[in-house]
């Protein structure tokens, strides 16, 4: 009997993810876990906490992982003690290397753990740019719901970085899902390792008509600049949406705009993002391959950090993230190479300078 094919539901709004999130994990049976970068003790989280405690008591599993950095405000609290109280177990991921060094207090931006996996009963996943705190209600994310089986590969992804940040030894076998379509593809910080990386290059290198790329940092290696430019001057329709201004520093905002005039000059359609915080992290290729998750397209997380994304082939998935691309591009001012080459020095000198780290940010 052929499997069940994989379904989705793709959100445009967090809060509009964050409530199928919060159902899903109110009618849970069996497990819940949640793996987030970001998670605030504010009152969305005090919210999650509460439903997720109200099934711990019926004896449903509860995990999550956080990542220390990321999850800053509430590391070092007595939130885990109170958590266990409750039924819920918390780990941070807060070691340089898990299960080769050992420092409680470690703040390091890199090697960090960005992804956000929530799993309800093995049966439901989630994964996009969501976050777990009350100021981003409003930030244009890209999350998708799935149910196939697909949500067994991203289940034992969890299980397996929850036996790392335990130190657990042997880690719990790999499992690959059948679904041909889909997959829970992850990104280690190790060479060879980092397969959203290389399947993202790889599909970019055989584009023939389109690829719609959205990211909030934008600070490509060497070798993803080069393969987006070469994609454009074969005569690819590259457009790419970036937030008019980050959410960081204004750092990243120079480093990604240090890259404009190569790639305007490629023939790369470049849009700046009005209004809100774009913080979706999508591509999609020919309508034939799509990615959407945790990764940014900044050296941070292409090479530093541990990072989750769902890969499909699926054409209709594909139309439908096409489809939220061409409705942001409403919302999005272009950059015309004439007007770029016409922006004052200064910037042209910071861009400059900016560059000199990029292989930080």
């Amino acid at each position: 009997m052929s499997p069940t094919p994989t379904s989705w539901t793709l959100y445009a709004s967090n809060e509009d993810a964050w409530v199928a999130m919060f159902t899903d994990c109110a009618r849970a049976k069996k497990s819940i876990v949640l793996e987030q970068f970001i998670f605030a003790n504010d009152e969305l989280g005090k919210k999650l906490i509460d439903i997720c405690a109200e099934r711990a008591a019926t004896g449903v599993k509860v995990r999550f992982l956080w990542d220390a950095a990321g999850s800053f405000t509430i590391f070092g609290s007595d939130i885990v003690t109170d958590l266990k109280k409750r039924g819920i177990e918390l780990i941070f991921w807060k070691t340089l290397i898990p299960g080769y060094f050992k420092v409680p207090n470690f703040r390091s931006w890199y090697l960090r753990n960005h992804r956000r996996t929530l799993v309800i009963d093995g049966q439901i996943g989630y994964t996009g740019s969501i976050c777990i705190r009350d100021s981003m209600k409003d930030w244009r994310d890209t999350n998708a719901r799935f149910e196939g089986l697909v949500v067994r590969e991203t289940q034992n992804a969890f299980d397996r970085m929850w036996g790392r940040a335990k130190n657990d030894k042997p880690l719990p076998k790999r499992v690959h899902a059948s679904d041909h379509e889909f997959s829970y593809i992850t990104n280690y910080p190790s060479p060879g390792r980092r397969h959203v990386y290389s399947q993202l290059i790889d599909a970019i290198r055989i584009a023939r008509n389109y690829i719609y790329i959205t990211t909030p940092y934008f600070v490509p290696t060497h070798h993803l600049l080069r393969v987006i430019k070469l994609a454009a001057n074969r005569g690819v329709d590259v457009q790419i949406i970036l937030p008019e201004r980050t959410d960081h520093y204004p750092t990243l905002d120079y480093a990604a705009r240090s890259y404009f005039s190569a790639l305007l000059e490629s023939g790369v359609r470049i849009f700046l993002y009005e209004g809100n915080i774009i913080h979706g992290k999508s591509t999609t290729i020919d309508g034939e391959w799509t990615t959407v998750g945790s990764m940014n397209l900044d050296s941070a997380s292409l090479l530093y950090n541990f990072e989750a994304n769902i890969v499909t082939t699926n054409t209709k998935f594909a139309e439908e993230l096409a489809a939220h691309f061409v409705r942001d591009i409403q919302h999005s001012r272009e950059i015309r190479l004439e007007e770029w080459r016409k922006r004052f020095f200064t910037e042209k000198l910071l861009e400059r300078l900016i560059r000199l780290v990029k292989k930080f940010l």
